[in-house]
Order: structure tokens, then sequence, then C-alpha cells
């Protein structure tokens, strides 16, 4: 793999074989194994409204919230090519709905992060949706695929936009005074139409240094990945069906909880707190 052409590109142009040449590796995980802990329950979702979990837009008595969430859960369940916005829309919404976006954090749309790469300063990582500490750290970044049936890979995609936000969260810590740190684990999240994959990215100093100067990294890169599935489901069925959005919306929760924990090593002391 250490022959592998490695060449400056953007991170919408990563590949599988672009994964090979920096020595990086996807390990899929059972739902226990990725949370290190059994996947909340329904009750972990009281907070939500009980008609978000199981209503459509034909529902009864939906409150003007719910009936806004299910009406952008209905076009990202029928986005078509070029309708992709659609399901940027509703992963923004679903992140703010389960509590990602608080004080101080704000969800932000088609948010382009600098990505050095072989030599070349002036590529970029454009993700879909992307969790920032004000306007200095990148915390959590999501990458759409195009539809279910797409033969489009948001993988190498999101695991680009990992190792920029690692470059560029580190550039922001040295302009302001802060340590640069040797590694970050990085939340990230693709969606396949409307269903989620959660990922853990650890960047380290070496990988983002052999992507700089397009070299193989001795250390391999191992990247946790959990899928919300429901066996027997079609690929093409989502959060339009009830019962996968409560299991969906219930990863939601517990990745939250799981990010959390991870960007808080690498989030920017605020005076005053979040």
């Amino acid at each position: 793999m250490a022959n592998l052409i490695r060449s400056a590109k953007s991170g919408s142009d990563w590949t599988a074989n672009d994964l090979l040449a920096y020595n990086i590796q996807i390990s899929p995980l059972t739902p226990d194994e990725f949370y290190g802990t059994p996947l909340p329950t329904v009750a972990s979702l009281s907070s939500l409204d009980p008609q978000l979990l199981s209503g459509t837009l034909n529902t009864a008595g939906l409150s003007d919230e719910t009936y806004r969430l299910l009406q952008y859960l209905d076009l990202a369940s029928r986005a078509n090519a070029g309708q992709e916005s659609a399901i940027d829309d509703f992963a923004r919404e679903i992140l703010r709905a389960v509590g990602y976006e608080r004080r101080g954090l704000l969800l932000r749309s088609r948010y382009a992060i600098p990505l050095l790469i072989c030599g070349d300063p002036n590529r970029s990582a454009q993700t879909d949706v992307t969790l920032i500490q004000g306007s200095s750290t990148v915390l959590l970044v999501v990458q759409e695929d195009k539809t279910a049936i797409s033969t489009y890979d948001p993988e190498p995609q999101v695991i680009a936009e990992a190792i920029a936000t690692f470059q560029y969260n580190n550039r922001t810590r040295a302009r302001l005074g802060q340590p640069v740190l040797a590694s970050m684990t990085i939340p990230c999240i693709t969606m396949i139409g409307t269903r989620p994959i959660f990922y853990l990215v650890p960047v380290t100093r070496e990988l983002s240094e052999a992507v700089a100067t397009a070299q193989y990294p001795h250390s391999p890169t191992l990247v946790k990945k959990c899928v919300a599935a429901l066996h027997s489901r079609r690929l093409s069925e989502g959060m339009e069906s009830p019962d996968f959005r409560q299991l969906a919306l219930r990863h939601y929760t517990a990745f939250r909880t799981l990010a959390e924990a991870h960007w808080s090593a690498f989030m920017i002391p605020v005076e005053g707190g979040n």
C-alpha cells in the first residue's frame, strides 16, 4: 500500500483508494461495542414529543415544531439526485432536536474546512453539516450520500473531513496561544438517505503529516463505525418508518453523549463557559 499513488485532492474526491493510501482501516462494531454500553431504550427519548417518534404529517394534533421536523423528514425521504440539500436540512434539524446544538455551539451547513494535502494548501473538505464551537473549533462533521441506492460513498469523504478538522483545529489553537494536540478523535456521521451511520475517527499528528506530505503512515488508523439498522429492513427505508425512526433517535442520543466525551478533549476553553 505504500506504493499507491497519492495526489492533492479535495475531500469530496476521496475514495476507498485514499483510505488504503494513508493506512486507514474501518472497524464495524455493534452498538454495545461502539458505545461501550447498551443502546438507550425508547424511554431515553422522553424529552422528545411522542408524536415525533411515531407520527406522520397526517397525524392529528401535531405541534408546529413536530410538524416542521416531519416536513424535513418527508422531503429528505423523497430526495432525488439534485435535491440532496433536503437530506442536509434534515440532518441539521434532527441534530438540533436531540440536543447537539447547545449554548456556544452552532450547526452550520456547507462549511468548507481547509485541507493541506500532498503539499497543496489550496484544497478543502466540504462538509454538509458541521457542529462548531463559536468560530474557532470544529466538533462534529456530517456527510450525506445522494440517495440510498447511489454508488457514491460518503465514508472516505467524511474521513477526509475529520483529517481537515484536526489540521484546522490545531491551527486555531496555535493562533489563540493554546497547545496544539497530538491527536483528536473526531465524531462523524454519514447519511444514506435518512439512515445515519456513526463514526469515531482518531486523527493523529502522524496521519495528518502523512496526508500533508504524501507519505504512507507506518501506524494504521482504526476508524470505529456503527450502523443504525433493523434486521430485515430494506436499504431504501429510513426514518419515515416509525420503528426505524425510534431506533435512529436512540442512536443519535447515545452518540451525542459519546461525541461530547471526545470533543470536550479538544474544545478551546471559553471565558465564562458555554
